[in-house]
């Protein structure tokens, strides 16, 4: 049989334990594959298990989840990859009693994502898929011959249950579409690099900590472990000289009781075992014996090079050497340890700035969601520095924000991305590393939203496609999205009349149709609900100190030839700018009316400006219906209830004060009397 060549392959999982050994080799031993490693760092996964590979110019390390259909895809067509070895998965067994929706994510849909990406780009000539021993379940203790390749599987915990879930994907994906699939079923593996959740490295910390060594059940559970670089080596002939469509189990005839592995330890530090072991509750189903048949691998040239004692002193020595490897293990070291895989968990780049730069950030962690959970409410500041990415560069409240930040010294940077175009958006997040994302950008025509009405394509691209997008994607990397929105959804109503005083409220329903600009913001809104990660701001007829800015409501009105004479809601950018980036950082959530307190009528405030501004200013008034004559599209009035906002931040003042405060006295031209 040919000898299969790779030319450019793609590991996932590969800061985990097992694929970091694989990885270290193959890039090792063949400088002319380039190996491209994807690894989400989660909890167990640890970049310095790549040291060995950092310096080697067939190397590249993309931080990112396999979750990410996007990400995948982005990957496969531009590394050209030809070979994937598929390690990426929640494997700890305790954990999946307690939070078993995890692994089926991760390990059934993360494989599932794969396989579609092969199917599109039609370019995979190897998908090496990582199974285990234990979806075939349990083995008879009198068993003498082990499960073989064509054996049921009959999985019993959530954790096999997924990795069988996985396989006939796989299997599936093989037969119907045609992929080149290979499938590997392996026993248990130990050795350095291990997270000390496993029973091995977690003896041995333990043991060096002169700590109890906890022991499920018994003790009595039959296990066959093998040492990393065989298992490595293992998975180099099966990448070599494996046969498409196979499937080849990884493993030892030497078997070890749980009991005589605690033994082994105790006596490599010189415990005694009689003080030392404790034995505890054990799992709701705990396998007596997995026993493999290993036939099939022989025949292709492998075997077990080393012995269980020399390979169980190289793991103590190991782990003595690198005592702080994995940092704070604590949690791990406990007899079930079923908490550290919970969902935002995620083990953060520790060690040298020198491996840090190892990072190319595709951050794309569904699950690494750092806003609080309940909506619509604040939550502690974030402990971390802050850095912003806006979307808006152009625009006035863009513009506005990024004058904000310098200001209160925060780091920001503008988004180059279009908003519909999603891999744009995450080389974003991958090039700024943001804490945080301001979304200042939208359509609302020029010189006002009447554009709308005849570009009606172009403003859907951009306020429903480009906004959701941008939440989405913020979502998978576990960001907070501050979203500008508008609070020209609602029209005065039965239930609000005009100057009662009664403001529509966030949960009531938009009943403003009039334009189409209009309409897209309510649609758009109404799905951001959806999203738990976004901090949606209803701005209305924005009012700044800036009254040379056309945007601005009180330049637009003393421009024109004749204004309408109706009480509205309005929104103070120079006050209210600033606690939109005070919510973010309180990581508030949910919908809020984004106005100053109370309503004021567009003479009120031409009164103003004759006050301040202009003694001899002079303005007509016109009815909305001859308003209707000159316009396109009908305009939104209203009021809106910012009880809300003002029960958070108290010290916001009433759009009349906030008018005089931040707009008028400091552009006063009239002396007081």
């Amino acid at each position: 049989m040919a000898s299969y060549e790779p030319k450019n392959i793609l590991i996932t999982g590969a800061a985990g334990f097992i694929a970091s050994h694989v990885a270290n080799r193959l890039i090792r031993n063949y400088p002319e594959y380039k190996i491209v490693v994807l690894d989400k760092l989660d909890y167990c996964s640890n970049l310095k298990n790549l040291n060995p590979s950092r310096s080697s110019p067939n190397f590249k390390f993309v931080k990112g989840d396999i979750g990410s259909v996007d990400l995948v895809n982005y990957l496969l067509i531009t590394e050209s990859i030809d070979t994937i070895m598929h390690f990426a998965a929640q494997t700890h067994v305790d954990n999946s009693f307690g939070n078993s929706f995890e692994f089926t994510k991760n390990n059934i849909y993360g494989t599932h994502v794969l396989l579609e990406a092969c199917k599109v780009t039609g370019q995979i000539r190897r998908f090496i898929h990582v199974s285990t021993d234990e979806v075939y379940g349990e083995t008879d203790e009198d068993a003498v011959v082990g499960n073989h390749e064509a054996s049921q599987l009959l999985p019993t915990n959530p954790y096999s249950a997924t990795k069988a879930g996985a396989e006939m994907l796989v299997m599936a994906y093989g037969r119907s579409y045609g992929l080149p699939v290979i499938t590997t079923r392996g026993n248990n593996v130990y050795g350095p690099n291990q997270f000390p959740e496993k029973l091995i490295p977690k003896f041995i910390l333990l043991a060096m900590r002169g700590l109890p060594l906890p022991i499920h059940g018994d003790g009595s559970n039959v296990r066959s472990y093998l040492y990393c670089e065989d298992v490595a080596e293992a998975f180099e002939v099966i990448l070599h000289k494996g046969e498409v469509g196979h499937v080849y189990n990884i493993g030892t005839k030497k078997e070890r009781r749980v009991i005589d592995v605690a033994m082994d330890v105790c006596k490599l530090c010189s415990l005694d075992p009689d003080t030392v072991i404790k034995f505890v509750e054990n799992r709701p189903f705990n396998d007596q014996r997995y026993f493999l048949d290993d036939q099939k691998l022989k025949n292709l040239g492998w075997s077990e090079r080393t012995p269980w004692e020399e390979g169980l002193k190289k793991t103590m020595e190991w782990y003595t050497s690198n005592p702080g490897w994995w940092g704070d293990v604590s949690g791990a070291l406990v007899p079930h340890p079923r908490m550290l895989m919970m969902p935002g968990i995620e083990r953060y780049i520790d060690g040298s700035e020198e491996v840090k730069g190892m990072v190319s950030q595709f951050t794309n962690n569904q699950s690494r969601m750092v806003v609080p959970v309940s909506k619509g409410i604040s939550g502690s500041p974030r402990k971390h520095s802050l850095k912003f990415l806006i979307y808006g560069r152009t625009g006035w409240i863009g513009g506005l924000l990024g004058k904000i930040c310098e200001k209160q010294g925060i780091p920001f940077e503008y988004g180059r991305g279009r908003l519909e175009e999603r891999s744009q958006l995450i080389l974003d997040i991958q090039n700024v590393k943001p804490t945080h994302v301001f979304n200042a950008a939208g359509v609302t025509g020029r010189p006002n939203v009447d554009w709308c009405e005849s570009h009606k394509t172009e403003t859907i691209r951009t306020n429903v496609v480009g906004t959701l997008t941008l939440a989405d994607v913020c979502r998978e990397h576990g960001l907070l999205l501050m979203n500008y929105a508008t609070g020209c959804i609602f029209e005065y109503d039965a239930g609000h009349p005009q100057g009662s005083g009664i403001g529509f409220k966030e949960e009531d329903k938009p009943n403003f149709t009039g334009s189409f600009y209009s309409k897209t913001k309510a649609m758009v809104e109404e799905l951001l609900k959806e999203y738990e990660n976004v901090c949606t701001l209803r701005v209305r007829m924005p009012i700044s100190s800036d009254l040379s800015n056309p945007r601005n409501f009180i330049t637009k009105i003393t421009r024109y030839s004749k204004v309408v004479n109706i009480p509205n809601s309005m929104t103070i950018l120079d006050e209210l700018l600033p606690i939109s980036v005070e919510m973010a950082k309180r990581n508030c959530r949910g919908i809020w009316n984004f106005t100053n307190p109370g309503a004021v009528s567009h003479n009120e405030i031409l009164e103003m400006y004759k006050k301040y501004m202009d003694p001899s200013f002079a303005w007509v008034n016109f009815t909305l219906e001859e308003q209707a004559k000159v316009i396109v599209a009908p305009r939104s009035n209203n009021e809106m209830d910012a009880s809300k906002l003002k029960s958070e931040f108290p010290e916001l003042l009433s759009i009349k004060e906030s008018l005089i405060k931040y707009v008028f006295e400091p552009n006063r031209k009239v002396l007081a009397d």
